[in-house]
């Protein structure tokens, strides 16, 4: 029961909770990565849980779950906290009441107003600007984040710092790459909620009651995924099979406690 360094991996079979990034870790866009369903299951039936934390704040909650439903993963609520949930709480209890420009997909300006934030797509005087991860973004949309970050004083923040997400034939800008290009334009850089930061880690073993030493977090991205296991003070598996590489690891300050191909060799680890 050894990692891709031949590290000793046995004691991941007594975790209770496991915090697994999505993309490019237990999936990439509609192609579940083979072992999945398998670890998912063995997480399971040694009673642990499995939740799913996620930079993407391109989907919902609910359109999250009707995903991976449809992919085969049984996951409800209760298996979720995204960065969108992180920036929703970030607001209300730092800016309570505040008009909030965002400049996201629909699915997410929706759940920012289902929650209670006053937001808006539109350029007139707001007290803060949020960037998520849009996969639906227009020049217009960048032009009336410039106008507002160049003309009022306005707060800045953004759900999180991926440069890329992962596709079927490579990658595409994310979140981190969008606000660069607003920086060029702008010279305005925001404050960035989800991971790396040890937040959204933290708030779910709360919530479950879990210690740091039962818990563990599972995703392909040093710089996010496992920086904010190591900074919430917990084990972080890195996968290769979506950003990082042996060479970035090898190179990286933010080294993985673990190391596997794939989720399906830690599934094999939990079988034996």
């Amino acid at each position: 029961m050894r990692d891709y360094f031949g590290k000793d991996s046995s004691k991941l079979k007594n975790k209770k909770l496991w915090l697994f990034d999505m993309d490019g870790t237990i999936y990439e866009e509609g192609h579940v990565f083979d072992g999945t369903f398998n670890l998912l299951d063995a997480i399971v039936e040694q009673g642990g849980r499995y939740v799913f934390i996620t930079n993407n704040s391109s989907k919902s909650v609910i359109d999250y779950i009707q995903k991976v439903n449809q992919l085969g993963i049984r996951a409800d609520i209760e298996n979720f906290f995204t960065s969108s949930q992180a920036a929703i709480l970030y607001l209300k209890q730092n800016y309570p009441g505040a008009k909030v420009y965002c400049q996201g997909t629909k699915s997410f300006v929706e759940e920012l107003g289902n929650a209670g934030i006053d937001v808006t797509e539109e350029v007139k005087p707001v007290d803060i600007v949020l960037i998520g991860f849009d996969m639906e973004l227009t020049t217009e949309k960048v032009r009336n984040t410039c106008e507002i970050l160049s003309t009022q004083d306005v707060d800045y923040i953004a759900t999180n710092p991926d440069w890329a997400c992962p596709v079927s034939f490579g990658f595409i800008p994310d979140c981190g790459s969008i606000c660069l290009m607003i920086k060029n334009a702008t010279e305005k850089w925001p404050k960035f909620i989800g991971k790396p930061e040890p937040t959204m880690v933290q708030i779910v073993m709360e919530k479950f009651g879990i210690e740091s030493n039962d818990t563990v977090v599972v995703g392909d991205r040093l710089y996010t995924d496992i920086a904010a296991g190591l900074n919430a003070g917990v084990q972080a598996i890195c996968v290769l099979t979506g950003e990082a590489t042996v060479e970035r690891i090898i190179n990286s300050e933010n080294k993985p406690s673990y190391t596997f191909e794939s989720v399906y060799d830690i599934a094999n680890i939990l079988k034996k």
